[in-house]
């Protein structure tokens, strides 16, 4: 869990910018949730020098990489960085081509925690992606350092059949996520094509759906061509669908400016108990009844969390019914409001792409959910 810079700030990233997001980060709750890695999400270096060694921008990053690692550690806060496996980043900088060892060896000095290695401007051949992306894994190892590695290839050429075996911790399932509810990119495409993904992913070994777009509100990179951005039911899908998903959740916006209801999103406690369960299992889609989708999870200890996805335009009013063998299951709450479900039954009425994330702590109920559109 953490923050990427891109979608907020892209080439303004600075040092300033992160100290003041890591300041934020402290102060708002999101630290004390579990937010602890700030990665710089390219933009950051200032190309090589005459050894060939990445250096970082020093209009600014005035201190150096080194430098602000030791600031956000002493804060206890992570730092994550950026490469690409081409010999240029998606944004232009230097890539790690042929420069893995010593840029491994680089970051580690540094005192780096995460590292996101892209793939533009590199050959399309899985073969070629899985040498590139194992030179790298083999050279963090080398360091003895531990760093979290994450492969983003954009799902192309299906790494979560190879990643893990290349030292990743985590790959992407999809193009860069769009501030949007629909179409390429948009959350919902990204949810249905990393759901079928879920026996490839446990603990130490993840699908990364890409970013929390929560918050941006079409102020961002990451919005779709003529959008505004997300609702608050959209965003609050999101979170739900990828806790549902047992995904990295990395925020986007920009904190320092995050207003109340943002921030109650990113740090809702038993939505974020979900997603971070320890058991690491991903869940998916069990049902689908016309507009409304039923998602599953099971949960550590023998609990469950379950999901119902309005994915239509119009609002839709339905009756939720947990049935269980021991009668009411009056442990089952609203991940949401933390509310019980009182008898085991409720009256819902789901606005447009809105999401009810439930979970239950009993290993006897039953986690089939009835559903009864109302008329």
């Amino acid at each position: 869990m953490g923050w990427m810079s891109w979608n907020a700030f892209g080439y303004d990233l600075s040092e300033e910018v992160v100290l003041a997001t890591a300041d934020t980060m402290l102060r708002s709750g999101l630290y004390a949730a579990g937010y602890t890695y700030l990665c710089l999400d390219d933009c950051w270096q200032g190309g090589r020098d005459a050894v060939g060694r990445l250096r970082a921008d020093p209009a600014r990053f005035a201190h150096g990489i080194a430098w602000l690692a030791g600031q956000l550690h002493t804060m206890g806060l992570k730092l994550g960085i950026y490469t690409c496996a081409g010999p240029r980043t998606c944004a232009g900088e230097a890539g790690s081509e042929g420069f893995e060892e010593l840029d491994a060896t680089t970051f580690a000095e540094w005192g780096i925690d995460y590292v996101k290695e892209d793939y533009c401007d590199a050959p399309p051949e899985r073969s070629a992606a899985l040498e590139r992306y194992r030179r790298m894994g083999m050279a963090l190892r080398a360091t003895g350092r531990p760093i979290v590695f994450a492969v983003c290839e954009w799902g192309k050429r299906a790494p979560w059949e190879w990643a893990a075996s290349v030292g990743a911790s985590q790959w992407r399932t999809s193009d860069d996520i769009q501030d949007a509810w629909g179409g390429t990119g948009g959350i919902l495409e990204v949810a249905e094509r990393t759901e079928p993904l879920a026996r490839w992913a446990g603990p130490g070994h993840w699908n990364d759906p890409d970013m929390l777009v929560v918050g941006l509100r079409g102020r961002s990179r990451a919005g779709a061509a003529g959008t505004i951005g997300c609702s608050e039911a959209e965003y609050r899908s999101q979170l739900s669908l990828w806790a549902m998903l047992a995904a990295p959740l990395f925020a986007s916006c920009d904190l320092r400016q995050a207003d109340a209801t943002t921030l109650a999103l990113l740090t809702a406690p038993a939505v974020l108990a979900i997603d971070q369960d320890r058991l690491g299992r991903p869940g998916g889609r069990v049902r689908r009844a016309g507009p409304v989708d039923v998602w599953h999870r099971e949960l550590d200890g023998g609990a469950q969390a379950v999901a119902i996805l309005n994915r239509s335009d119009d609002p839709v009013s339905l009756r939720v019914t947990w049935p269980s063998r021991h009668g009411p299951a009056p442990d089952v709450i609203n991940a949401w409001s933390e509310r019980p479900l009182e008898g085991g039954s409720e009256l819902l009425r789901l606005e447009p792409h809105a999401t009810v994330l439930y979970r239950s702590a009993s290993s006897g109920v039953n986690p089939i959910i009835g559903l009864e559109p109302e008329r």
